[in-house]
């Protein structure tokens, strides 16, 4: 069986009044009955006073005075209330034993030298007893004195107190259940309010927020956890749209491109020349379709959760010099210089397939949008932990560079115009390197250039 949250709050909050409760009661008891036993124990010190004034010794022998007085009906009589008295020589023989205890024989423990206080039976009577030890005029024990009064009333009242505690424990743990229930509906009456609202928002009024609590207390911040996740899932949800509109953008381009080509070919016989030409441009188009497509799985892939970084300790400058060829040769149509600006070797912690594409991606950027004639940059910092990228190209605009790792995001048209590209190198750059713990960062000026930094964990 399930309980709704209002009842699983109540239930707990009634186990824990239930252990508190109990834990009261028992105290209750014990003080109770502690207080009970220690009223039989003074009146049993008080005859105790009382019975030693009357007793005297010779030697060894102890002598009872004032026989009268311990005839008083209180030790005669068992019913109502009595008080047994014995008192034994050091032998443990009988000196003294009150009328009421008949046949009965009260035990007492010769070698016991110190007052004690202990419970027994007389006639199906329960009694409280005291031990006292009698001692002559020199200290020497010469006898016990045992003193029983009935615990009868005290049994009474502790009986009484223990059915009273067994009945109302369940009747205050009902009126817990319900009170706290109670309560529990009124304090989540606002998640109810939280919970008709948010099921009312769907992917067409994403935009809707839940309204915030007056009181700044933890359904506040549930409220404000749940707006941020609104928040989040509608970026996500337009960033998908948006990567779904760019994607067949993108790949529509080359396809109308292919078709165009094609149709133009099948409307009249042409030269083998021209053949060859509008083949070359359908090739170069697929090519561009399978860089596009390639892009694609490699983001599908590292925002995976199954993509992990094996970070080592690599030489960057063993990277680098790997595939500076490879982008001198990239940069040489544009008479582009590529600069290393290194001091000894440099070791970083990263994994070397991931970064060697995140700086081919730079590089590439650079050379691309770099000026003709103009140089590359590649800067180490080695108290920052910092590899700078940098061309002297068109720059980007304040306004474009905040969002230049986004999927599919090309600045002005005037920048997209002048180089081809489709967008995702630099988001892809910029995922590989979280994935590493590198923080990549980008700084430019229109018409001055671009710098890009690659700062690794210190």
């Amino acid at each position: 069986m399930t309980l709704k949250f209002k009842n699983r709050i109540a239930l707990f909050n009634t186990l824990a009044v239930a252990f508190t409760t109990a834990l009261v009661f028992v105290v209750i008891y014990f003080v109770v009955s502690k207080t009970a036993y220690n009223h039989l124990d003074d009146d049993i010190l008080l005859e105790k006073e009382e019975v030693f004034s009357n007793l005297d010794w010779r030697n060894d022998s102890i002598v009872i005075n004032k026989m009268p007085e311990w005839e008083e009906a209180e030790h005669n009589k068992v019913e109502v209330n009595p008080t047994f008295l014995q008192i034994v020589n050091i032998k443990d023989k009988v000196v003294f034993r009150s009328a009421n205890l008949m046949g009965d024989q009260v035990l007492s423990n010769p070698a016991n030298y110190q007052r004690t206080f202990y419970n027994g039976v007389i006639s199906d009577q329960n009694i409280r007893l005291g031990q006292f030890v009698i001692k002559n005029e020199t200290g020497k024990n010469i006898g016990h004195l045992t003193i029983a009064v009935s615990q009868q009333e005290s049994i009474v009242i502790l009986n009484n107190l223990i059915w009273v505690l067994l009945i109302s424990f369940p009747i205050v743990l009902v009126i817990q259940f319900i009170a706290s229930s109670l309560a529990a509906s009124k304090a989540i009456e606002p998640v109810h309010q939280l919970i008709r609202t948010a099921s009312e928002i769907s992917d067409s009024n994403i935009g809707t927020r839940l309204d915030l609590p007056e009181h700044k207390d933890e359904l506040y911040d549930l409220t404000k956890t749940i707006n941020e996740l609104l928040a989040r899932i509608e970026t996500s949800l337009l960033r998908q749209k948006q990567f779904t509109s760019d994607a067949s953008h993108e790949i529509r381009t080359p396809l109308a491109a292919i078709r165009g080509t094609l149709e133009v070919l099948l409307r009249r016989q042409r030269e083998p020349i021209v053949y060859e030409e509008k083949v070359a441009d359908v090739i170069s188009q697929v090519d561009r379709l399978n860089v596009l497509l390639d892009q694609l799985l490699q983001l599908a892939r590292i925002e995976s959760s199954n993509v992990i970084a094996n970070r080592e300790s690599i030489d960057l400058l063993s990277i680098i010099s790997t595939s500076i060829e490879k982008w001198k040769k990239i940069a040489t149509p544009k008479a582009i210089n590529v600069n290393l600006e290194f001091s000894g070797d440099v070791t970083v912690t990263a994994d070397k397939l991931y970064l060697e594409l995140i700086l081919d991606n730079l590089l590439t950027n650079a050379i691309k949008y770099g000026k003709e004639n103009g140089s590359v940059y590649l800067i180490w910092d080695d108290l920052l932990k910092t590899l700078s990228v940098k061309d002297d190209g068109i720059g980007i605009s304040a306004e474009d560079l905040p969002n230049i790792f986004n999927r599919f995001y090309r600045a002005d048209e005037s920048r997209s115009s002048a180089v081809k590209g489709n967008g995702l190198g630099l988001s892809i750059a910029k995922k590989l390197a979280d994935l590493q713990f590198i923080n990549l960062s980008a700084e430019s000026q229109p018409g001055i250039g671009s710098t890009f930094m690659l700062q690794f964990p210190l």
